[in-house]
């Protein structure tokens, strides 16, 4: 019986190389971008190519959507609205708010780690706003499976 090594079968490092450096690099979208839109790289829709970008459109997307909104889920969502409608007369808005989308988050994405909570208000004056006032919400978060640490998504969202 003859012994063989696996090494001395097979292609060459020399042929490993060179078929390295012929190949091209195809990149596999992950999801698709909200909102909808015509993509731009052949794919009917936009698509993003890297699960940092995919979590964060969904991360607001979460953030965003309402009770109900949701065929076939209804509780997905922070359910913000509800608060906003109560805004005049809701003195502890951050506190209910950061409980909502920290509830929701680690329903609907454990793997997201929250880390800050900021809101700004800003009341508006003109007629020309959508609303009375414009609340702007700033969730700071990680992802440690991708060791991405301390993004900010940023939500405007109008009180009527």
């Amino acid at each position: 019986m003859a012994t063989i090594d696996f090494r001395s079968v097979g292609r060459t490092r020399q042929q490993r190389r060179e078929r390295a450096e012929n190949e091209t690099v195809v990149q596999v979208p992950v999801s698709i971008a909200t909102p909808l839109r015509y993509g731009d790289d052949g794919n009917f829709f936009a698509v993003h190519y890297d699960l940092q970008s995919a979590i964060a459109d969904n991360m607001k997307n979460l953030i965003q959507t309402n009770w109900g909104e949701r065929v076939g889920l209804y509780d997905f969502g922070a359910n913000l609205r509800p608060l906003l409608s109560e805004f005049v007369s809701l003195d502890d808005f951050d506190a209910k708010a950061v409980e909502r989308i920290s509830g929701a988050v680690s329903k609907w994405m454990p793997y997201v780690s929250l880390e800050t909570f900021e809101s700004k208000i800003d009341h508006v004056a003109n007629s020309s706003a959508n609303g009375l006032a414009v609340v702007v919400l700033t969730v700071t978060y990680s992802i440690p499976a991708l060791q991405v640490l301390s993004k900010k998504l940023e939500i405007t969202m109008y009180v009527m």
